[in-house]
This record gives C-alpha cells, sequence and structure tokens, in this order.
C-alpha cells in the first residue's frame, strides 16, 4: 500500500528581502501573487551590510556612514508594504544591520516565514545588501522554500498565475518532497504539470555504452517521473512526463521554454560538508540562468 505523504506545503507567512533597487522590489508582485492565493502575510527586510564594517567605526561616524543607507531601507521597505497594502495583503517590515544572508535566515526562524521570495541578483556597494551572493547564501542555508526570480535591468517580471508548473526530478527522496511542495502550488492554481527526468552522458561515453545500461538509465527515468505523475494524479492534476538526454541544466531549461512555464519546481538537494551545506550543482545552474521564477525546496 502506497506510503500518504503530509501534504506540508501551506505558505503563510512571506518573506521578501530587498536591496532597495527597482529590481529587487519587482519581487513583490510575486509575493502578492502567493500570498492573495494562500491567505498569507507579506513581511519585507531590508539588511544595512554591516559585515565589512571598517575597524574601529564607533559613535558619529558610524552613523553617518550607515544613514544613507538606513534611509534607503526605511524607503524600499515602505514602498513594498504600501504595494502590498493596496492590495489587500497584510504587511510588515523591518530594517535590520549585520550580514544579509544571515539577517534574512534569523527573521526566518523569529517570525515562522514559510516563503523567502528574492531576485537573483541586485545592486552592489559597501551600503547595499549584495542581494545576488545573497540568494545563493539563503538558498543553500534555508529550511524552508525559497522562490527566485531573475530580474531584469529595473522592469517587473509578470507574477503568475502559475498554469504550467515543470518538476525536475533526478528520483531521490530530495526530489519527491520536492514535488510535495511544487504539486501543492499546482493544485491551487490548477495547473498543468510537466515531469522531467534527465538522462546525463557526461558520467558516461555512452558512444561505447551497452545498450543495457542505455535502457536503464532511461527506464529509472521512467519510473522517477510516473511516480511524480501519479502524485499528481491524485491530486486530479492534468500530467505530462518526458525522459530527456543531455546536459541537466540546458535540457531543463529547454523543457520548460517548450512548455511555457510560469514555475519550475526543484530540489535543492543539500548535502553536509564540513560545517556548510551545498547547493545541488543543477539546481544553482537552473536558479541563475531560469527566465521562468524557480522554487527550491
Amino acid at each position: 500500500m502506497p506510503v500518504q505523504v503530509e501534504r506540508l506545503a501551506m505558505f503563510s507567512t512571506m518573506l521578501v528581502p530587498t536591496d532597495g533597487s527597482a529590481g529587487a522590489e519587482a519581487t513583490i508582485g510575486h509575493a502578492i501573487e502567493f500570498a492573495r492565493t494562500y491567505g498569507a502575510a507579506v513581511h519585507t527586510l531590508y539588511v544595512v551590510d554591516t559585515g565589512a564594517e571598517p575597524v574601529g567605526i564607533a559613535g558619529s561616524d558610524r552613523e553617518e556612514l550607515y544613514a544613507p543607507s538606513e534611509r534607503r531601507g526605511r524607503e524600499a521597505t515602505i514602498r513594498i508594504t504600501d504595494r502590498a497594502e493596496d492590495a489587500d495583503v497584510t504587511a510588515a517590515r523591518e530594517v535590520r544591520e549585520g550580514v544579509p544572508h544571515q539577517e534574512i535566515l534569523a527573521y526566518t526562524d523569529e517570525h515562522d516565514v514559510d516563503l523567502i521570495v528574492m531576485g537573483t541578483h541586485g545592486r552592489t556597494g559597501v551600503d547595499r545588501a549584495r542581494l545576488g551572493s545573497t540568494t545563493e547564501r539563503v538558498l543553500t542555508l534555508a529550511d524552508v522554500p525559497v522562490l527566485s526570480v531573475r530580474l531584469g535591468d529595473d522592469r517587473e517580471t509578470a507574477a503568475g498565475p502559475y498554469e504550467q508548473v515543470v518538476i525536475p526530478t533526478d528520483g531521490s527522496d530530495g526530489a519527491e518532497r520536492a514535488a510535495e511542495t511544487a504539486l501543492d502550488v499546482a493544485e491551487k492554481y490548477d495547473a498543468d504539470v510537466h515531469v522531467v527526468y534527465v538522462v546525463d552522458p557526461m558520467p558516461y561515453d555512452l558512444e561505447d555504452t551497452p545498450r543495457s545500461i542505455i535502457g536503464s538509465l532511461k527506464e529509472g527515468g521512467r519510473k522517477a517521473t510516473e511516480t511524480i505523475a501519479t502524485m499528481a494524479r491524485d491530486r486530479d492534476l492534468s500530467v505530462t512526463t518526458a525522459v530527456r538526454r543531455g546536459e541537466p541544466t540546458a535540457e531543463l531549461l529547454e523543457a520548460a521554454s517548450a512548455v511555457d512555464a510560469d514555475l519550475v519546481a526543484m530540489g535543492t538537494r543539500g548535502r553536509t560538508v564540513g560545517t556548510g551545506r551545498l547547493l545541488g550543482s543543477t539546481t544553482a545552474r537552473v536558479v541563475r540562468r531560469s527566465s521562468t521564477p524557480v522554487l527550491t525546496v
């Protein structure tokens, strides 16, 4: 008898970190879309980056150094909360000092945030949170899903509805757990689901590999995609499956483009190495290169 998996993806509090740039603030559109759908509150956070604070700075010198950034943070967070409230979404804002990714993760824990919505790049500088590198650190370390939005130069990206959802899988338990969250989103939007598995030829010399091994790899892909397809059908969702062959990132991006995807949802496959965790290399590349929002779990 199949094991019934608890449906965990209920978003009630969302966090939108911002560095004050117009591009970073474009993520609020996606947060508002999710907030309306899930009945969630939206929080926004600006972090005055004091991670590289000069030695010996204190008192009035410190205030003078960081005052412009603090003002920018107040203005940025007010703009975001105003937009949320105009959309009838409950909103909260805060400006903090510290190392951006650490403060974002601390805020997430303190306020029981269950979805972080971030841009994949932002402006950099001494008095600005470095959102690009910060995003990847948050993706690697966060214990909650992160929606990454690739941002143009001060242009807002379209935000939802999410009618075409692509779910990559590698057949791992982590991929299935990520699929549960992705399917929750798909169910909320009555979206079409597209499950994709990529046979990566790089670890093998497929020209010289016996057909039995190639067939085994493809069969493994079919089983992996069918497992998630069954989970989707159990939710009465329309689903397609595909087993592709090639470089995983390129194939996944092509698969998303082929169905005009509104959302790609995949696991981070974090692994413990020393004292830190690594973001899965394919996931990291997809996040960096995808023009479609990527939900990492």
